[in-house]
């Protein structure tokens, strides 16, 4: 792909901030790029609602994809988001529909009220997403009621991004952007990036953004000018 980008979006050679615009990110199924590390955890979604169990479990790294396949069952199950503490009603709104509880191990959880949203979900025939960095093992649940529920529960692992996912994902993300990258430049940023998603977009905004403030093209001194910023851990979820 030769045609790099759009020179309408060109801009003075004097570096200004340039103005943020909203920039849709596609997050349905249909958008979603799937590879070996997904292939599990989309398996999972996809089949909802014959689960395995009532209660599914996604454990993954830092940008590995959870929050967009949560996306995709929130809205193919009509989802509700809930957070399992004391007064938050969790478990009543798991008894007539699906429910998602993202992020657990960073958000935290009552542990009695989590245990009664798991039995409400196992009671009443409905669903219960939970999305996490860390497997359920390792979360500190001291209540050993719960302990046993989240053993029954089926724990779908998320890998970290490979290669040919990453140059999918950034080819797209620019694409979101009405960006065409050479396949060179997208080669040498997958070499040289953290490996995860959420690099992926923070690379992309960066570049766009540093072009932009520049009236320039992205190129690949530009992009290694990015991916070797002090402190660029990109370590965002």
């Amino acid at each position: 792909m030769n045609d790099p980008q759009n020179p309408d979006r060109a801009r003075p050679k004097a570096e200004q901030l340039p103005l943020v615009f909203s920039h849709v990110t596609a997050s349905s199924r249909d958008d979603l790029l799937v590879s070996a590390p997904l292939n599990a955890a989309v398996s999972i979604v996809d089949a909802w609602p014959n689960w395995p169990s009532p209660v599914v479990i996604l454990a993954g790294p830092i940008g590995s994809g959870k929050s967009h396949l949560a996306n995709i069952w929130r809205e193919k199950s009509g989802a509700t988001d809930i957070h399992p503490i004391a007064g938050s009603q969790a478990a009543r709104k798991a008894e007539t529909g699906p429910v998602i509880f993202e992020d657990a191990d960073r958000n935290g959880f009552d542990d009695t009220e989590l245990f009664h949203v798991i039995n409400s979900v196992r009671e009443n025939g409905t669903s219960l997403l939970i999305s996490t960095r860390l497997w359920p093992s390792a979360w500190p649940v001291t209540l050993p009621d719960l302990r046993s529920r989240l053993k029954a529960a089926t724990v779908v692992e998320i890998g970290e991004p490979d290669e040919d996912l990453l140059a999918q994902v950034l080819m797209k993300l620019f694409a979101d952007r009405q960006l065409y990258m050479d396949d060179k430049i997208i080669s040498y940023i997958v070499a040289r990036m953290e490996r995860s998603l959420d690099a992926a977009q923070t690379v992309v905004e960066k570049l766009d953004r540093l072009a932009l403030a520049r009236g320039i093209r992205i190129t690949r001194a530009l992009a290694a000018e990015v991916l070797n910023e002090p402190g660029n851990d990109m370590d965002d979820d």
